[in-house]
Formats: structure tokens, C-alpha cells, sequence
């Protein structure tokens, strides 16, 4: 349980991170971002589970590229719903998508392995 709510927490300071890099990503505060990636990962773990089951062949054709298309549709779907939360065009989506997996890696390196017993 301790390792879930570190984990949401990290997505969440994940998110302002990349409000600070990415122009037209915008997160009103850490509330927000809490609210964020919480949906996010339902988004991701239904509807981009299915779209990367069904989108499995094109993804192999370009070599797992077209993933980062579905994140980015996901995190779009997220500011839909999170008022707050703006993702202002397509493009803002895509970069947010690589620097938010980056960042959240990293951020998850640090604490998990150094933390983890």
C-alpha cells in the first residue's frame, strides 16, 4: 500500500515536471496533478490497453513508435476530464508523453532503489 501512494505521488510530481518543460501541458497545482494520474493510469490501463492490443500489428511495424501516439491520445483524454489538466494540441501530448515516461523512471529509480530495502 506504502508503495502505491509513493508511486501515485511520483506520477503526480511527474506531471508537474513536465507542466514546467513542455509548452502547452498545464498543471494548475499538485491537487490537480494527484487528480491527474490517478486518471491517467485508468485511462491507460482500459482504453490504452485496449488500443495497444488492437493497434499491436501497426505498433510492431513501426517498431513500438506508434505506443507513444497511444499515450499521447491518452494524455489527451486525461485533460479532457481533469479540469486543471490542459494538454493544448497534439504535439504538447506527444513530448509530454516521452519526457513524462522519462521523468517518471527517473523519479522511480531514485526512490525505489534507493529506499527499497
Amino acid at each position: 500500500m506504502r508503495q502505491l501512494l509513493l508511486n501515485w505521488l511520483l506520477s503526480a510530481l511527474s506531471l508537474l515536471i513536465v507542466a514546467h518543460v513542455v509548452r502547452g501541458f498545464e498543471v494548475r497545482g499538485f491537487l490537480t496533478a494527484l487528480v491527474a494520474a490517478i486518471v491517467i493510469g485508468l485511462v491507460n490501463s482500459t482504453l490504452g490497453l485496449f488500443l495497444k492490443i488492437v493497434t499491436l500489428p501497426l505498433t510492431i511495424l513501426t517498431l513500438g513508435i506508434f505506443w507513444l501516439v497511444i499515450n499521447a491520445l491518452m494524455l489527451e483524454i486525461a485533460s479532457w476530464l481533469v479540469p486543471g489538466f490542459t494538454v493544448q494540441s497534439f504535439w504538447s501530448a506527444f513530448f509530454g508523453a516521452i519526457i513524462l515516461s522519462l521523468v517518471n523512471l527517473f523519479l522511480k529509480f531514485l526512490v525505489f532503489d534507493r529506499f527499497s530495502p
